[in-house]
Order: structure tokens, then C-alpha cells, then sequence
């Protein structure tokens, strides 16, 4: 068994460990770690300094509370953006395949 050599560490940005955290909340940390190529600690350690983090903003912010009226109201303004959008990007998608014939 010969030594190799130095080990090396890689290094990772704060926004590809924040990503990560997001990943890991969303499909679980061992699917994130092995989707991104990690160990699975440094996940998890970074998802517990994300959480000292949260802990400590959570005792300084209050939550905002709001009507059922209000609630509504925010839904339906939500579910027409998303409508509108939906459409938006149909029209660019038939714009596209049209332009991509015409390239041809």
C-alpha cells in the first residue's frame, strides 16, 4: 500500500453550499450528496450551520399573520401571474419551433 501523495481537500463556494442545502431539503441529504458528489458529512454539517443560522434570524423576525380574505386574495393573484406565464412561455416555445424550421 503506497502513500499517494497529499491528500486534497476541495473547496466549495458558499452559493454551491447553500444550493446544496436547498437540494438536500428537497430530496433528502444522501440523493443530494450523491447527486452533487459530496460526502454526505459535509452535507450535513453545512445544513447544520444553515440551521444555527435560521435559529438565530427566526428570534429576531416575527411572523407576519394575514386573513383568510387576504390569503385568498394573494392565491388568486398567484394563480393568474402563473397563468399568464404559462402562456407567455407556450408562445416562446411555438416562436421557437417556428424559427428553427425557418433556419432549416
Amino acid at each position: 500500500m503506497g502513500n499517494k501523495g497529499p491528500v486534497r481537500y476541495r473547496k466549495y463556494t458558499d452559493e454551491f453550499k447553500v444550493e446544496a442545502v436547498r437540494l438536500a431539503e428537497s430530496v433528502g441529504v444522501t440523493a443530494a450528496a450523491k447527486r452533487l458528489g459530496v460526502a454526505d458529512g459535509n452535507l450535513r454539517n453545512w445544513i447544520d450551520r444553515v440551521g444555527v443560522g435560521k435559529r438565530e434570524s427566526r428570534e429576531s423576525v416575527k411572523p407576519v399573520k394575514k386573513t383568510l380574505a387576504e390569503m385568498e386574495a394573494e392565491n388568486n393573484r398567484l394563480r393568474r401571474e402563473l397563468a399568464s406565464t404559462q402562456l407567455d412561455l407556450e408562445i416562446v416555445k411555438k416562436a421557437a419551433a417556428y424559427f428553427a424550421k425557418e433556419s432549416r
